[in-house]
Parts: C-alpha cells; sequence; structure tokens
C-alpha cells in the first residue's frame, strides 16, 4: 500500500510539471511517512541533504558544466564545424557528415547534449539549408549528433550515472569514447544511406582548396588540447575523474581567454549558467536519495530482483525489454530524471543477472539517446526546431533513419560487450 501511495504520489506530480527533483523528494517523503511515521521522515531529513552533496565526486559534475559554458563562450564549437566542413564538404551529404563530426568534437568537450544540439542548430543547419540539403535530412542530422555529447567524454550523464550506481566514473568516461566512435560512425553511415537512396537530398559542394584545409585545422588544436587536459590524464592515471574535471574547467577557461571573450559581462553570466546547472542536479540527487530511502525500506528492489530471478526466461531477454523499457520512458521523459529513477531499481537487478554495470552504464545511455529523438518529448528535436526556426515535425521525421540506425547500434554494444569493456580494462591506475 505504501508503495502505490509513494509511486502515485510521485507520477501525479510528474504530470502536473513538477520538477522531477522535488516531485522524488516530496513524494519520498510522503512514503516514509506512511512506512515509519514522523520519527523516521525526521530522521532521513535530517542526514539525506548532507549526504547526497557531500560526495567528493559530485564537484566533477559542476567543473564539466562550467566547461561546457565556457567552451560555448569561447565560440570554439563554430570553428570546429567549419573545419570539419571543408574536410569533408566534396563528399555528397558531406556537410551532413560533418555536423556528426562536429557533433563528437563538440561533446568530446562538453558534457551536455542540448548546448550541442542548440550550438549545431546555430552553425550546421543554417550551412545545409544554404546549400540547398533536403530540410528533413539536416535537421535529423543535427538533433542526432548532438546526442553525442551524452556518451563521449566528458559526459554528465555518465558522471550521474556512477555516482548512483556506484560504479567507477573514470572507467565510465573511457568507456564511452569507442562506443561515441560507433554511433558517430553510425550516424554518418545513415546520413550516406539516405544521400544514396535519393541524391538529391544532398547536392555536391565546390572543392576547398587544400591551403584551406589545413589552415581550418588550427582550430581543433584548442579541442585536442582539452581532450587531452580531461580524458587523457584519466585514461592515464595521472588524475581523477573530479580532478580532471577542473583541469578542463581551467583549459576552457583559458581558450576562451585566447579567443577575447571573456570579460565582466560575459563571464558573471556564464558562471550563473553553469551554477543552475549544478544546483538542478544537486536538487535531482537529493530527491532521488530520500526517494532511494523509502524505496529502500519498502524492498521493492530486493522483491522485483527476486521475481526476475525466478523468471524461466534466458537473461538476454530480461534486457531487451528493460531497454525496451527505457526507450519507452524517453519518449515521456526527460533523460537524467529517467537515470535518478530506474538506477537504483535496475542496477542491482542488472547484477543479479551477471551482467557488468560498467557495460550496462553506456548501452543504457546510447538508449538514451534514442529518447531524446523520439516524439512526443524527445528533447534535442525541440531545441533544434527552437534555434532553427523549422518545423518540430520535421525535425522528428528526418530523426526517424538515425532512430533505426541507432537500434542496430546498441544491438551491436550488446552482442559485443568488448567494445565497451576493452579501453577500461587497458587504463592505467
Amino acid at each position: 500500500m505504501s508503495v502505490a501511495i509513494g509511486l502515485g504520489t510521485l507520477f501525479l506530480l510528474l504530470a502536473i510539471g513538477t520538477p522531477v527533483g522535488f516531485a522524488m523528494a516530496v513524494s519520498g517523503s510522503i512514503g516514509l511517512y506512511v512506512v515509519g511515521g514522523l520519527p523516521m521522515l525526521s530522521g532521513i531529513l535530517q542526514t539525506a541533504p548532507l549526504s547526497s552533496v557531500s560526495s567528493y565526486e559530485l564537484i566533477t559534475i559542476p567543473m564539466f558544466l562550467l566547461m561546457a559554458e565556457l567552451v560555448l563562450l569561447s565560440g570554439v564549437a563554430d570553428d570546429l564545424f567549419r573545419a570539419t566542413a571543408a574536410w569533408m564538404g566534396r563528399v555528397r551529404g558531406g556537410l551532413a557528415m560533418a555536423t556528426a563530426l562536429a557533433g563528437a568534437g563538440f561533446g568530446a568537450i562538453c558534457g551536455t547534449s542540448t548546448a550541442s544540439a542548440a550550438t549545431l542548430s546555430s552553425t550546421s543547419l543554417p550551412a545545409m539549408l544554404r546549400q540547398g540539403y533536403e530540410p528533413k535530412l539536416a535537421a535529423g542530422v543535427v538533433a542526432i549528433s548532438g546526442t553525442l555529447a551524452m556518451l563521449i567524454p566528458p559526459s554528465v550523464a555518465l558522471v550521474i550515472y556512477g555516482l548512483l550506481a556506484e560504479v567507477n566514473i573514470g572507467g565510465l568516461l573511457i568507456g564511452g569514447i569507442i562506443p561515441g566512435i560507433l554511433v558517430t560512425i553510425t550516424i554518418m553511415a545513415t546520413v550516406w544511406f539516405l544521400v544514396w537512396q535519393d541524391p538529391s537530398r544532398a547536392p555536391e559542394a565546390g572543392p576547398v582548396p587544400w591551403s584551406e584545409k589545413f589552415r581550418m585545422l588550427r582550430v581543433v588544436a584548442p579541442m585536442v588540447i582539452l581532450f587531452g587536459m580531461v580524458t587523457g590524464v584519466i585514461y592515464t592515471g595521472v588524475a581523477t575523474p573530479t580532478e580532471a574535471s577542473a583541469l578542463g574547467a581551467l583549459g576552457a577557461f583559458g581558450i576562451a581567454c585566447f579567443y577575447g571573450k571573456v570579460n565582466r559581462h560575459t563571464l558573471p553570466k556564464t558562471l550563473i549558467r553553469a551554477a543552475h546547472g549544478s544546483c538542478m542536479i544537486a536538487m535531482i540527487l537529493l530527491g532521488a536519495h530520500i526517494f532511494g530511502y523509502f524505496f529502500t525500506l519498502t524492498q521493492v528492489t530486493q522483491n522485483l530482483v527476486a521475481w526476475v530471478g525466478a523468471l524461466e526466461v534466458s537473461r538476454w531477454v530480461i534486457m531487451a525489454v528493460i531497454l525496451f523499457g527505457y526507450i519507452i520512458l524517453g519518449m515521456f521523459m526527460d533523460q537524467i530524471a529517467i537515470l535518478v529513477l530506474t538506477v537504483p531499481i535496475v542496477v542491482p537487478l542488472i547484477k543479479s543477472l551477471g551482467f557488468d554495470p560498467l557495460w550496462f552504464g553506456i548501452v543504457k545511455i546510447v538508449t538514451a539517446e534514442i529518447g531524446m529523438i523520439t516524439p512526443p518529448i524527445g528533447l534535442n528535436c525541440f531545441v533544434v526546431a527552437r534555434y532553427s526556426g523549422r518545423p518540430v515535425s520535421e525535425v522528428f521525421h528526418g530523426s526517424l533513419p538515425h532512430f533505426i540506425a541507432h537500434l542496430i547500434a546498441i544491438a551491436i554494444l550488446v552482442a559485443f560487450p568488448e567494445i565497451i569493456l576493452w579501453l577500461p580494462s587497458k587504463m592505467m591506475h
């Protein structure tokens, strides 16, 4: 009965538009009051806020968010697209493929997918439309390329998963590199297939002189340095993910200063935006903490694990059902909300079935990327529509081939776990 009250309150609050952190905190508190009365509730409320934000690894999130904001301020993303476009321009569909590469490159220096989608919408989408690309194809590739920031380190989503699932954050961030490359290639292959099917979707571009191509490569240097300052030091064991995130924020500040974008007007706004994002995530984690206590005391997770363990079906069938459930949830909910709601329940189940939680974290994030482009919520599609002025239905329509291609990429990652686990296994500790 108490479980029904807690869950019912949660879904009611989410349905009326309550921010997920507050919805989980309120519904968890009501559930705890039903289970153990006021003494239990007050005891947990006295300790939960501090225990939620006292984790040393949590510093990683504000540092990565600050890094992303400083990278946006520097304008390096615009240069990155122009450089990839210069090298890919002669290929039919080259600008769309350059968008995928720019999305991957921007993802390597920015941990949030909506920021990536917004940046690509204002740079690559107008360039593709000017060249005569089919609007549907152009909008779709921008929406899906923005999701790469969720997977390629530094990824805020992977850090949150690591904190919730108690999985090594450094291993998770390094584990996202090869799948990130695979998904980027999948996006480019989908563009190639669509253009091969109907060449009128993407007209051929004029040649770019070699001197111009090599000149454009200079803008890639800051990105490579920043990627090295974050992912490189984690992989070699020189720094922990927390220390690496601080290095990344410092490097991004240096790049923004180098481009002359830091002044007394821009810097406070950048710091405030990063603080807003950090406070939002801290509140979500606090709400998840309170709701997690409620779930633990009512033994929902333990009972679910026992029930699934008694099912006479293959563990792969259960995995397929879990991933399908994530795709459905992604159609209606924000990805961070899905993480905090499901990870405390699903990860013990994954472990009981003998799956590696690090491997599952990466597969779950790739599955979450699909949720970013599926109606009716599909956050990235709305971001692209808003920044480009294109109809949102057109963006959803253009994303459909990438939805199908992503399902194939997920099947490959599930069938061959070594793709994810090989690089973390070679890390220096």
